[in-house]
């Protein structure tokens, strides 16, 4: 997993509250298992129409200003619905390593972890601000290892993040690299027990 540590991008503003996994992948994808190429999949229907033929200009992905943008600024309850990693996997492919919003769904936000992404909670004014300043092409910092999100003109929002999942995420650890890197060693020794106890499971290997 690629370690997040900062990133300055423009910012696409999605303020629409409540949008929900199946707007950010719709289910009928959910048959591609491949991490890769999920990117032309996200927002699909909000991105074209004409089955995919035709892109829709008033969607702010595919705008100019905001083509390659890192970070999205999202509304209340961003990731919202069903459980599926599929929302994560093609945001992620379609380059987006941050989402900043006032809330999201408990799923959609564990997940972004699991996967790269960096989920960022700030307060309702914050986000509201925050939204202006990306509609208006203005470039925001995020930075994890100080937990802040800056503004072109030095403004400093701070913002939580459990300590365990900020250390996963800078350090590119997935939760298997976690498991290893926290329960290593008793894993470890288990396992040299159980060859000495069962030695008759071990017999092939």
């Amino acid at each position: 997993m690629e370690p997040f540590v900062r990133i300055a991008s423009i910012a696409a503003p999605l303020p629409e509250r409540d949008i929900d996994t199946d707007i950010i992948f719709p289910a009928r994808y959910l048959l591609l298992t491949s991490k890769t190429g999920l990117g032309q999949y996200a927002f699909f229907e909000r991105r074209y129409e004409d089955g995919g033929k035709t892109e829709k200009a008033d969607f702010p992905l595919n705008q100019p200003v905001f083509r390659g943008a890192r970070l999205i600024v999202a509304g209340s309850n961003f990731g919202c619905g069903s459980s599926r990693e599929h929302a994560v996997w093609a945001l992620a492919d379609l380059g987006v390593r941050c989402v900043i919003a006032d809330s999201f769904g408990d799923i959609f936000y564990s997940n972004c972890f699991k996967n790269g992404l960096l989920p960022v909670v700030v307060t309702p004014d914050q986000c509201a601000d925050l939204t202006v300043r990306a509609a208006a092409g203005e470039r925001l910092e995020v930075d994890l290892e100080r937990q802040e999100v800056r503004t072109a003109d030095g403004g400093v929002i701070a913002f939580p993040v459990d300590g365990w999942r900020r250390e996963a995420l800078l350090n590119g650890w997935d939760e298997i690299a976690t498991i290893l890197r926290t329960r290593g060693q008793a894993i470890a020794a288990f396992e040299a027990a159980q060859r000495t106890r069962f030695a008759w499971l071990h017999a092939d290997t």
